[in-house]
């Protein structure tokens, strides 16, 4: 693959994200959640072809709950059985991988988007991203916020309103802000 700007970006390095191909891509993904976000409540089939052409890979069985907003759409992952509640803002600039049978509450946000930390860095216009794996049979409490490189183990539950900056392991109840463990399942 040429080194391309959407090359670095699933690379993990800095890039533009004004790139033509990526501005594009985004734009692609915008009117592609803009229908689905639009679609009748009885239209389930159309929905349902709307999240097949967004996402990366959708599981049987998975649903998605309007409205839902993304970044590109292509790096989402949603396995068997997964249940995204209303609301939920998914950039994904980096991978999101979301394993069977886990759901998501309303308002939740997983971030893969990351800036550099030198303001002057920051300020010229280069983005990375860091990618985001949550386990299988996870439950993660509305309004929390899941960050760039943050991996959640399998049967952990996520208190509502927590902001995940560190990994979660598996089996456990974490909560807060920053999500901590509160104790094993």
């Amino acid at each position: 693959m040429a080194d391309t700007e959407r090359a670095r970006m699933l690379r993990g390095d800095l890039y533009l994200a004004s790139d033509p191909e990526l501005t594009a891509a985004r734009l692609r993904a915008h009117a592609l959640w803009r229908r689905f976000n639009a679609a009748p409540a009885d239209a389930a089939e159309e929905r349902l072809a709307l999240l097949r052409e967004l996402l990366g890979s959708l599981g049987p069985g998975a649903v998605v709950e309007p409205p839902f907003y993304c970044d590109y759409g292509a790096q989402i992952e949603l396995a068997a059985g997964v249940f995204v509640n209303l609301n939920c803002v998914f950039l994904d600039p980096a991978p999101i991988r979301i394993g069977e049978q886990t759901m998501l509450g309303p308002n939740v946000q997983l971030l893969t988007a990351d800036h550099p930390r030198d303001p002057h860095v920051r300020v010229s216009g280069p983005e990375l991203a860091r990618p985001i794996t949550i386990g299988a049979r996870v439950w993660i409490g509305g309004g929390s916020i899941v960050c760039p490189g943050v991996q959640i183990g399998d049967d952990t539950t996520i208190g509502a309103g927590s902001v995940v900056v560190r990994d979660i392991p598996d089996g456990v109840v974490a909560v807060g802000n920053p999500c901590r463990v509160l104790r094993r399942l």
